[in-house]
C-alpha cells in the first residue's frame, strides 16, 4: 500500500513493489517548501483529475501513475474506497508534479505530518 511520507525537507510517495510496477515508479519526492496546500478527499475518484499518462488506471479499482490536464501533471496512488491526502503544490520549477494524490486508510495523520512539515 502507498505511504506519504516527511523525509527531512522532502515529501514521499513511497509504493509497495506491486504499486511500483503499475505505477511505472517506486517512489516520488518532492520538496517540502513546493508543498501549498493539504487536505483529505473522501470519495477516491474526485482526487483525480486529467487523463492517465504513464501508469495504469482499473476502472473502479485504482489508479497509479502520471496524469495529464491543463495545468501540468500530477501524480495518483488512489485506490477505490479509502480516502485520499491530496497534496498540493506550488511552480514546476519546485516539483514536476502539480498535486499528489495518495489513498491511505491513515489520510487524516499523513495529512497533518505534511501539514506540520510545511508550516501550514
Amino acid at each position: 500500500m502507498a505511504r506519504l511520507l516527511v523525509d527531512g525537507d522532502e515529501v514521499v510517495v513511497h509504493l509497495s513493489w506491486w504499486e511500483g510496477l503499475l505505477a511505472r515508479r517506486r517512489e516520488v519526492r518532492v520538496p517540502v517548501a513546493a508543498v501549498r496546500g493539504v487536505r483529505v478527499e473522501r470519495d477516491w475518484w474526485r482526487a483525480l483529475r486529467g487523463v492517465g499518462g504513464p501508469g495504469s488506471f482499473v476502472p473502479q479499482v485504482a489508479a497509479l501513475g502520471v496524469r495529464t490536464h491543463p495545468a501540468g501533471y500530477d501524480f495518483a496512488a488512489v485506490r477505490a474506497r479509502r480516502p485520499a491526502v491530496l497534496v498540493e503544490l506550488r511552480s514546476p520549477s519546485l516539483s514536476p508534479f502539480a498535486r499528489l494524490a495518495v489513498s491511505m486508510p491513515d489520510a487524516e495523520a499523513a495529512a497533518l505530518r505534511v501539514r506540520r512539515s510545511a508550516g501550514l
